[in-house]
């Protein structure tokens, strides 16, 4: 279960471009809260907070407190935009949650003890993380923050596929649900050595002997 995060928001009453402007220039963010049976409802919050947050994993999936004047809303966020080349967050949606209906989000993965395993320590091997986040279903309560990953006895040629993946209680992964298929490698330790002979093989057989031989009878031929 994750920690309690509280966001402190204000109510936001003008709408449009103009308004939602001047509110960034005044150093806030609009965003929006939805979801529930309540209706949607337009909020403004501090940047420089929001900016400290969104520089944690848990703002991304942990179930936030929204706090209107101690008037607490239970969220995930599910949208931020940010401008496109200043350190501004512009816009964040924000969905309600209902804690007694399981709820479907991506989660980090936290990869642990790397350096310390067999793979980490080789020179020779290459360690590649296919995936840095999965998506799980199980109610607000059971929400991790992220999950742990441990490589500790990862060894050159391992796979570490999706179903290896120890979740905590109450959280499942719906994509393993959907056949083997669907049980995709999260790590591949592997030696580097081998990209490099795969890499040179191809050209190597650009240009085979028995063709090269044959160009030079049709030479042959042509010039009779």
């Amino acid at each position: 279960m994750s920690d309690t995060h509280v966001i402190n928001v204000q109510r936001r009453e003008d709408e449009g471009k103009g308004a939602s402007r001047r509110l960034r220039t005044s150093g806030n963010v609009p965003a929006i809260v939805y979801g529930g049976e309540l209706k949607p409802v337009s909020i403004q919050l501090n940047h420089n907070e929001v900016w400290l947050a969104s520089q944690n994993d848990w703002f991304y999936s942990s179930i936030l407190d929204l706090s209107l004047n101690g008037d607490i809303q239970k969220v995930l966020l599910r949208d931020l935009q940010r401008h496109p080349f200043k350190q501004q967050i512009m816009h964040l949606d924000f969905q309600r949650v209902n804690e007694n209906e399981t709820l479907r989000t991506a989660v980090p993965l936290h990869f642990l003890n790397e350096d310390k395993s067999p793979a980490g320590k080789s020179a020779e091997a290459v360690v590649t993380h296919e995936l840095n986040e999965v998506v799980v279903e199980c109610l607000p309560k059971d929400l991790p923050e992220f999950i742990e990953v441990d490589l500790g006895n990862l060894a050159v040629g391992d796979v570490i596929h999706l179903s290896e993946i120890k979740l905590p209680a109450g959280v499942t992964v719906p994509e393993l649900k959907l056949g083997k298929e669907h049980d995709v490698a999260v790590v591949i330790a592997k030696l580097g050595r081998e990209e490099a002979v795969d890499a040179e093989a191809p050209e190597a057989a650009e240009v085979p002997a028995a063709k090269v031989a044959k160009k030079e009878e049709e030479k042959k031929d042509a010039k009779k």
